[in-house]
């Protein structure tokens, strides 16, 4: 039960501070910012690996990188579907 709290509350944290590097206004207000999280930390494995500490399952410096990553390419995509609306 800690495990899955823990895991959330990372993903949280790693969501806020990927958005906050890129410096877009990620929608969805916290669960946007787990969601954002938890699919930056695949994307930080995937391209980068498992590296620096571990907290709650996350490796957290290639966590933040993908989170980073993955929230620039949705502001990209919010940009580019807005010009064409």
């Amino acid at each position: 039960m800690w495990g899955l709290i823990i895991s959330i509350v990372m993903a949280i944290i790693i969501g806020f501070i990927g958005d906050a590097l890129v410096g877009n206004k990620m929608p969805g207000g916290i669960i946007g910012s787990m969601i954002a999280g938890f699919v930056g930390a695949w994307i930080g494995a995937s391209l980068f690996g498992s590296f620096g500490p571990k907290i709650g399952g996350f490796a957290v410096v290639p966590a933040i990188l993908g989170t980073a990553i993955f929230v620039f390419l949705l502001g990209l995509l919010s940009r580019l579907f807005r010009r064409a609306a």
